[in-house]
């Protein structure tokens, strides 16, 4: 479980920095971006809900 959590760090980290430094201009484009990464992130964090309740099945 322990790598899933560095995964899902690495990739919050990386929406921040997106957010603070990397922003695209056009407004329609950045929240589409965002959109995109933060299913990404909702996807990660269900992924890591199942493998935990595959593991506490066993």
């Amino acid at each position: 479980m322990k790598p899933h959590l560095i995964i899902f760090g690495i990739l919050i980290a990386g929406f921040a920095i997106y957010n603070f430094f990397f922003q695209v201009e056009d407004d329609k484009t950045n929240t589409l971006i965002n959109i995109i990464y933060a299913s990404i992130l909702f996807g990660f964090i269900s992924f890591m809900a199942y493998s935990l309740l595959k593991k506490m099945k066993k």
